[in-house]
C-alpha cells in the first residue's frame, strides 16, 4: 500500500482540476485520477465543445479541448499528480479512505477525498448525432444558444428540461420546434402552459428523430422526422438540434457509501459541497443538476478543495 495521500480527487472536468489548484497551493499534493474512458471522458463534456463564449476571461472564445488544456496544466503546474487511469472501486467505510485504480487495481488511501465525476447527458443514440456534436448538435441551450442567434434550431424532449431549454431557445431563436415521441408531455403543467402560450415555439408529438442533416457537410441543415402512428416523415429546415431528454450522473462508483438524490446525483449539505460521510466532498455536474455549467463546477471544485483543507486541519489530518 502506498503512503497515505492527503487528498485523492477523482474526476478531472472543471470541478477535478480547481479543486487540484486550489489544493496544491495549499500543500496538500493532491493525487487526481482523471479517468479513462469508462463513464466519461478525461476533462469532462468540454471536450467534446467546440466553442465556449460564456467562460470568463476569454473574450473572443475558446475551444472546450483547449480550456480543459489550460486547466490541466495549471494544475501540472501547481503540483497536482495526475493519473490517467480509472478508478475501479472504493471503500469510505472507515477512514482513511480506500480507492482501487488502473488495470493493475492499485490501491491507494487518503484522508480526504473530493468527487468530480460529472454527467454525461443522453442522447438519442443516432450515427449522424455522434458525427455532429459541436456542429450545430448540443445537449445544453445556455452553453450554445447564443450560436443559433435568429436561426431555427430544433428540441427533442418532453420533461422541464426540454421546455426550459425551449424557453431560453426562443429568447434567442427565431422558430424553436419542439419534438416529442408521445402524445403528451411529461413536463410540469406550469411549464408546459408557459411553452404553449410562446408563439416562436412550435410542437410535435408523436414524432421521432430519424436522422440529423448533412453530415458530410460537417453542419446541421435539417432533421429528417416521423410521425410514430401515422410513419408520415419530413424534414424540418433547422441549423440547430437541442437534445433535451436528460444527463446520467457519474455516481455508481459511490452509491454503497454516500446518499443519492432520487435522481441519482450525489447529495451534499446546502452550501457546502460535504456528504453525508465526513472528509468526502462532491462537486461539479456529479452533485449538480440544476445549473451544470463549467464555471459554477469551477466554483464548486475551489469550495471543495477549501472544505478539505479545514476538514484536515480540524481533525489533525495534515
Amino acid at each position: 500500500m502506498s503512503d497515505t495521500r492527503k487528498v485523492i480527487i477523482i474526476g478531472s472536468g472543471p470541478a477535478g482540476h480547481t479543486a487540484g489548484i486550489y489544493a496544491a497551493r495549499a500543500n496538500l499534493k493532491p493525487l487526481m485520477f482523471e479517468g479513462l474512458a469508462r463513464g466519461g471522458i478525461p476533462g469532462g463534456q468540454l471536450m467534446i465543445t467546440n466553442d465556449v463564449e460564456n467562460y470568463p476571461g476569454f473574450p473572443s472564445k475558446i475551444t472546450g479541448p483547449d480550456l480543459m488544456g489550460a486547466f490541466r496544466a495549471q494544475g501540472i503546474h501547481q503540483g497536482v499528480e495526475i493519473r490517467t487511469e480509472d478508478v475501479n472501486k472504493v471503500d469510505f467505510s472507515k477512514r482513511p479512505f480506500t480507492v482501487w485504480a488502473g488495470d493493475d487495481n492499485i490501491e491507494y488511501t487518503a484522508h480526504t477525498i473530493i468527487i468530480a465525476t460529472g454527467a454525461q447527458a443522453k442522447w438519442l443514440g443516432l450515427p449522424s448525432e455522434t458525427a455532429l456534436q459541436g456542429k450545430g448538435v448540443s445537449a445544453c441551450a445556455v452553453c450554445d444558444g447564443a450560436f443559433f442567434r435568429n436561426q431555427d434550431v430544433a428540441v427533442v424532449g418532453g420533461g422541464d428540461t426540454a421546455m426550459e431549454e425551449s424557453m431560453y431557445l426562443s429568447g434567442l431563436c427565431r422558430t424553436v420546434t419542439l419534438i416529442h415521441r408521445r402524445d403528451a408531455f411529461r413536463a410540469s403543467i406550469t411549464m408546459q402552459e408557459r411553452v404553449r402560450k410562446n408563439p416562436k415555439i412550435k410542437l410535435l408529438y408523436n414524432t421521432e428523430v430519424d436522422e440529423i442533416l448533412d453530415v458530410s457537410k460537417g453542419e446541421v441543415t435539417g432533421v429528417k422526422i416521423r410521425n410514430n402512428k401515422t410513419n408520415e416523415t419530413g424534414i424540418l429546415d433547422v441549423t440547430g438540434y437541442f437534445v433535451a431528454i436528460g444527463h446520467t450522473p457519474n455516481s455508481d462508483l459511490f452509491k454503497e457509501f454516500l446518499e443519492l438524490h432520487d435522481n441519482g446525483y450525489l447529495k451534499t449539505k446546502p452550501g457546502t459541497t460535504s456528504t453525508n460521510v465526513p472528509g468526502v466532498f462532491a462537486s461539479g455536474d456529479v452533485q449538480d443538476f440544476v445549473y451544470r455549467q463549467a464555471v459554477t463546477a469551477a466554483g464548486s471544485g475551489c469550495m471543495a478543495a477549501l472544505e478539505a483543507e479545514r476538514w484536515l486541519a480540524a481533525n489533525d489530518a495534515h
